[in-house]
Order: C-alpha cells, then sequence, then structure tokens
C-alpha cells in the first residue's frame, strides 16, 4: 500500500497512528523540539520520521486494535497524553530556570527590561532568556533528549497501549514534580539572591550613616553590576545544579512509568 516504508495494510497504517500519538505527545512538550519558534512542518517531519524509525521497533508490543473508529480514536488520544507526560517532566526543570530568571531580574532591577521570548510567545526578563538559551545548550550537550527518545521505546514494554489514567499516585507525582520548580529555582538563584541581599544591608548601613546619599542613584547600577558578576562566578553551580537535575530526569521517568503500568 505504502512502498518504502513498513506499512503495507489498514492495519498497519491504524497500529502506525497510535506511534504516531505518543511520539507527538511527546515532541510537543519537550523543549527545543516542542517550541513555538520551530516551524510547525519541521516538527511534523520530525515526528514522522521518528515513527517510521520506531514503528518496526514497537509493532510487536501493540496489541490487537478495536473494530470501531471511536474506540481507535481515543486509544491515539490516550497515547498523546502519555507522550504528554513524560515530557513534561522536563518543561518543570525549564519553568525552574525561567523561574529563577524572573527572580534574579527582580533583585537586580532590570525585570524591567524585558525582551520577546519565542518559545512562550510573551516577554520575559533579560536574565530568564539568558539562563533558558543556556539550560537549551545543557539539555542538548548531555543527550537528555536521547533519555526521552529512548524512554518512549521502553514505554511501550512497561505501558500498555491505552494505558494512561489519572490515579492518585500519579496526581501526588505530578504536584511533587510542580514543588520541585521552586526548590531548583532557589538552588539557581540562591548565590545572587545571597550576594544582593548583602549589598542590600550594606547600602542601608551606609544611608545610615550618610544621609546626604542618593541611595537610589547608587543601589540601581550597584545591583546590576553585582548580580552580573556573581552570576558569571557562579556559572559552574548553575551548570551543576542543572547536570544533577537533568541527571534525576531518568529515574522519574521509571516511577511515571510504576505509575502508569
Amino acid at each position: 500500500m505504502f512502498p518504502g516504508i513498513p506499512l503495507s495494510t489498514i492495519n498497519d497504517l491504524a497500529l502506525f497512528s497510535l506511534v504516531v500519538g505518543r511520539m507527538a505527545g511527546l515532541f510537543s512538550a519537550i523543549p527545543l523540539f516542542g517550541s513555538k519558534s520551530v516551524p510547525v512542518r519541521i516538527k511534523a517531519a520530525a515526528i514522522m520520521v521518528m515513527s517510521l524509525l520506531l514503528f518496526p521497533v514497537v509493532r510487536t508490543h501493540i496489541p490487537p486494535l478495536p473494530s470501531d473508529g471511536i474506540s481507535l480514536g481515543l486509544l491515539v488520544i490516550r497515547e498523546t497524553l502519555i507522550g504528554l507526560t513524560v515530557g513534561i517532566l522536563s518543561q518543570a526543570i525549564f519553568a525552574a530556570v525561567e523561574f529563577c530568571g524572573q527572580i534574579v531580574g527582580m533583585q537586580m532591577g532590570i525585570s524591567m527590561a524585558a525582551l520577546f521570548d519565542p518559545n512562550t510567545q510573551s516577554n520575559a526578563p533579560t536574565v530568564s532568556v539568558l539562563q533558558g538559551m543556556l539550560a537549551m545548550l545543557l539539555f542538548l550537550s548531555f543527550g537528555v533528549h536521547h533519555i526521552f527518545i529512548r524512554a518512549i521505546v521502553e514505554s511501550y514494554r512497561v505501558v500498555p497501549v491505552g494505558a494512561w489514567h489519572m490515579s492518585g499516585g500519579l496526581m501526588q507525582f505530578i504536584i511533587a514534580s510542580g514543588a520541585s520548580i521552586f526548590i531548583l529555582a532557589v538552588k539557581l538563584s540562591a548565590p545572587v539572591m545571597v550576594a544582593l541581599l548583602a549589598t542590600s544591608v550594606a547600602i542601608g548601613i551606609m544611608a545610615r550613616s550618610f544621609p546626604q546619599m542618593n541611595v537610589f542613584m547608587v543601589s540601581m547600577p550597584l545591583n546590576i553590576g553585582i548580580g552580573f558578576l556573581v552570576l558569571g562566578m557562579s556559572l559552574l553551580t548553575f551548570l551543576r545544579t542543572m547536570e544533577n537535575a537533568f541527571g534525576g530526569i531518568d529515574g522519574q521517568i521509571k516511577t511515571l512509568f510504576k505509575l502508569l503500568s
């Protein structure tokens, strides 16, 4: 029926639609591939190519399909939800990076200067954009996207087709992932927060000692300068923290599969 690709019958095409659903859910959630700055045609092409490569591998793990179209459509939706749930794990880390940038930008006093972020289609603080780009480079350099692609292949062995369901354990897992956003954001922004807090205390003491000093004119450039200086000095800490966060994704995916199986 489709020469050159492993889709010879209507049943193969139906099976292939399930693979496309799970792959599309993953690619729409993980960073870079799910970004709004990536054209839809490139996303569709990447999903189709990855699905064609994955289909012969997972074909034996897919059970017989229902005969009616409604049941098949519901299965595709459930498969898409499985891919989305897996991809959201990475979005939690990038949400923490964005939150960290907002905290740092507010502490430094440059939150008023915002740039257009193509990922979210909204204005974002300059520090958030800078740290988000750095986190994206680390995401690719550490090969975290390979973990998600490998997880989709393993998911067919652990999570049956159409097995997505909302349970109490899954809800607690999602809540814990949301709570980790704030914890990771505080860890990333801690060096700048501590340095600027000490700077504010020092400026306050100076203001009390020299009432004629214009505190506003002194504090603004001082906070910005110290903030960028500490950001540069704590870059290694940022890299290690992100490496630990990305390193825990594999264990989170295994926990997620246990909750879905």
